[in-house]
């Protein structure tokens, strides 16, 4: 969807959600009722490991309380369906969903502003955190519940058995994929393995999601915040440059990213790697336990990126508690997002082997291994404290994610094309970006 299409939409369900019968926005008017029930919404699968860890913490958050919740889970058309609530004037309370999409909802009028002295635990989240749930005005329309950050999986096996090091910086990254793509590390006398595992579909921006691991950790940027909530596209600066050169050259020269990854996303990248085909591969800890099972524990290994030019940098997501216009029961609501951020809740919700709703703790309060002993989780942890990055928040990310995505794809795909005047033509489509939604830098 083009982004005018969306702010049109936008603006339409704004006008709908916001303007009641009186004056002020709907939130500030409804009839409050403490006790009322809330209606929870959080976008993952019905039936699956998602809703069931969401209806855990619930169950926990309504002992503590003896407020009561509804829960419902949506995954297909999510979006759509919570716009079609707004235009019944009837959203619910509270919604689950990825920090990114802060944008959009805000800018649509679906989420009302948190006011964190009512949010007891607020003070004890990390600050990246709690920065992640700030809208482009600066203030707080989610709290995150749950993150989680990119690290390097490895297949310690070929390591091994090449007897490389774990990488320290890009060259070791790139001999190590090298090696991995013409030293046989699986020992079958064939040329059927590859360095690096990655993602490149231009499919909901994949490209530019995975490569934003990369582009940071060299000092460029996509777009970049020049004041005051402004911002000036980023991709022809000289570290954004050799940022992309060097990854392309992963692909074009080396010919050490798996074959097809131009049309890949998640599913079909994650299934390179565990049926042998990678050796690297830089992922969130959600893949974890499928790896456990499907390769086993004991053939890979979890360690931070190698420093790039500039640093470690790397993407940090994850979940946020967005509390919804026109709720009858505010003070429910900011119970709950208090409950999900205490201690309490953020150790509940990360219970379980599969089936948890928190994947990296946000409470400072909180360490992860106190409720998981293997040592990886605390690795990510680590990664996330120390290296981990949001995407800025701009009242719609997903756009600038896509037009990225279209160029790095591209740019993989097709050997022969000018890297820098790729990457110029892709300047000009983010500053049109950046100004259809108001925040291009004069």
């Amino acid at each position: 969807m083009r982004k005018s299409k969306l702010i049109g939409a936008g603006l339409l369900v704004s006008s709908l959600v916001l303007t009641g019968c009186s004056s002020g926005p709907v939130g500030s008017n409804a009839k409050q009722d403490p006790d009322a029930t809330l209606e929870l919404w959080t976008r993952t699968t019905p039936g699956g490991p998602g809703e069931k860890a969401t209806l855990k913490l619930v169950a926990g958050f309504e002992k503590a309380t003896g407020k009561k919740i509804k829960v419902t889970a949506i995954f297909d058309d999510f979006e759509t369906k919570l716009q079609q609530r707004a235009a019944q004037k009837n959203l619910p309370d509270i919604v689950l969903n990825d920090v990114t999409q802060l944008g959009a909802m805000h800018s649509q009028g679906l989420v009302r502003e948190i006011d964190l002295k009512k949010i007891k635990s607020s003070g004890d989240i990390a600050p990246q955190g709690l920065a992640s749930g700030k809208g482009p005005d600066a203030k707080q329309y989610g709290i995150p519940y749950s993150a989680q950050a990119g690290a390097l999986l490895i297949r310690k096996d070929w390591r091994e058995k090449l007897g490389l090091k774990v990488p320290a910086d890009w060259d070791d990254f790139a001999a190590m994929a090298k090696k991995f793509t013409t030293g046989d590390p699986d020992g079958n006398g064939k040329s059927d393995t590859h360095g690096l595992a990655a993602p490149l579909s231009t499919k909901r921006g994949y490209a530019s999601w995975y490569f934003s691991n990369f582009l940071w950790a060299a000092g460029g940027d996509f777009i970049t915040e020049v004041g005051r909530g402004t911002y000036k596209p980023s991709m022809t600066t000289p570290q954004s440059v050799e940022a992309v050169q060097w990854f392309r050259d992963l692909g074009c020269k080396d010919k050490t990213i798996q074959p097809g990854a131009v049309t890949m996303d998640s599913p079909p990248t994650n299934e390179t790697f565990e049926a042998g085909k990678t050796g690297m591969f830089v992922v969130g800890p959600y893949l974890m336990p499928r790896f456990d099972e499907t390769l086993g524990k004991d053939k890979y290994e979890v360690v931070p990126m190698p420093k790039g030019p500039m640093d470690s940098t790397v993407l940090a997501e994850g979940g946020a508690v967005y509390l919804m216009a026109g709720s009858e029961n505010q003070a429910g609501q900011d119970a709950f997002a208090d409950f999900a951020v205490s201690v309490d809740g953020q150790k509940l919700g990360m219970e379980g082997e599969t089936g948890y709703i928190v994947q990296l703790p946000v409470n400072r309060k909180v360490d992860v291994s106190e409720v998981r002993s293997d040592p990886r989780w605390k690795t990510y942890a680590e990664i996330y404290e120390s290296s981990a990055r949001y995407a800025p928040s701009i009242p719609n990310w997903t756009p600038v994610r896509q037009s990225t995505a279209d160029t790095i794809n591209a740019l993989v795909a097709d050997c022969g094309l000018d890297t820098k005047a790729e990457l110029k033509e892709l300047d000009g489509k983010l500053k049109g970006i950046l100004d259809e939604q108001g925040i291009a830098a004069s």
